[in-house]
């Protein structure tokens, strides 16, 4: 499959990092956004706008999808100007870096090739934006194997790790269990700042002295410091934590998950004192007391 110009649905911080790798390894990006302000900002980097997302597909030779939710994805796949009214894409790939709920993923993916002949690949991310930036995110991706060998070349170049995890869907199901270990980490890792801090120690040696432990691993690298700095500006944002574990507990249907319980509950509690738009590092401040506020610390 031969790629020169990477459509790219969804400008914001994910959006970003991706559009700056893809720029930095050569192509050609397409992309859009229904806000003006990173249309500009991502045009002023070098990405060429779309005027929606069905032109992305018609004149991309693949076309990746990064939104907030469930009801932009289904927007930007068959809302008005989506790509289901974009005519004929036979042979057209459609990656959505995105995290939704798994039916509506299976949904989209036969309403996409029902209309236009193009394929989809379910294909949510872990690593945020400066992963996406560096290409060093992890992707796991549901989709039939010649779709998938298609664009693997694209996605080697945009992950350190892509993982074919079996028909779409199965990506959306590899990235709830990703965050089932994430972001019931987040509450962990804010519980040890806590209670190192009220003992005496030097918190932020902490992922030095526990690298080689068990303990030690890239969330506690990354988070940890950021927590004892009270460095809240977001890389991603603590209501989109809030809208995964919710989403994590509506797929679970009735199987037991007490610690995503608990963290829905106390991300729950953190956006109702106003504190949405903070990364999700603030839950520290939840649970300190302190007030949390961007730069608090």
């Amino acid at each position: 499959m031969q790629l020169k110009t990477i459509g790219m649905v969804g400008l914001g911080m994910m959006g970003k990092g991706f559009t700056a790798r893809l720029v930095e390894q050569g192509y050609e990006v397409l992309g859009y956004d229904i806000s003006a302000d990173r249309c500009r900002e991502a045009e002023a980097s070098g990405v060429r706008i779309a005027a929606s997302p069905a032109a992305v597909l018609r004149d991309a030779d693949l076309t990746l999808v990064c939104v907030i939710s469930t009801a932009a994805v289904i927007e930007v796949v068959t809302g008005k100007d989506g790509f289901t009214s974009a005519g004929d894409a036979e042979g057209k790939i459609v990656v959505d870096h995105s995290t939704t709920e798994l039916e509506t993923t299976k949904r989209l993916a036969r309403e996409l090739k029902d209309a236009t002949g193009a394929s989809f690949v379910d294909a949510p991310v872990s690593g945020g934006p400066t992963g996406a930036a560096a290409g060093s995110l992890a992707i796991m991706a549901g989709g039939d194997e010649q779709t998938i060998e298609a664009v693997r070349p694209l996605m080697d170049q945009l992950s350190a790790r892509f993982a074919h995890m079996g028909e779409v869907g199965a990506g959306q199901a590899t990235k709830l269990v990703n965050q089932v270990l994430v972001l019931a980490n987040y509450v962990v890792i804010a519980e040890a700042v806590n209670l190192g801090k009220q003992l005496g120690i030097d918190v932020a040696q902490i992922p030095h002295a526990l690298a080689t432990g068990h303990a030690g691993g890239n969330l506690l690298n990354d988070l940890l410091p950021r927590m004892v700095e009270r460095d809240f500006a977001p890389r991603g944002y603590a209501r989109q934590i809030l809208k995964d574990l919710n989403l994590v507990q509506h797929t679970a249907g009735d199987l037991p998950l007490p610690m995503v319980a608990t963290a829905t509950s106390l991300y729950r509690l953190l956006i109702a004192q106003g504190k949405s738009e903070l990364d999700g590092a603030a839950i520290v401040a939840l649970l300190d007391g302190t007030s949390g506020t961007l730069g608090d610390g």
